[in-house]
């Protein structure tokens, strides 16, 4: 629970990250920078995260790794 008592989930990786200027279209549908990807993975999850009532958030250090976080409102 964050301090407002609300449940959330975080995901974390220590891969290469996410660049800014890619970091802020990741949530885009169709947006992808792989040559066979679709771009519908976190779209879509995005979708079904505000259709239960909460949001989902990105943050990413290049060479560090990447934290999405799953806050649900109650």
């Amino acid at each position: 629970l964050d301090d407002l008592a609300r449940p959330f989930m975080k995901v974390s990786d220590n891969g290469r990250g996410i660049e800014p200027d890619v970091l802020k279209k990741v949530f885009i549908p169709f947006f992808t920078t792989r040559r066979e990807g679709t771009g519908i993975g976190l779209s879509l999850s995005r979708r079904i995260v505000r259709l239960h009532g909460g949001t989902i958030t990105a943050a990413s250090t290049p060479g560090v790794g990447t934290v999405f976080t799953i806050l649900l409102s109650m």
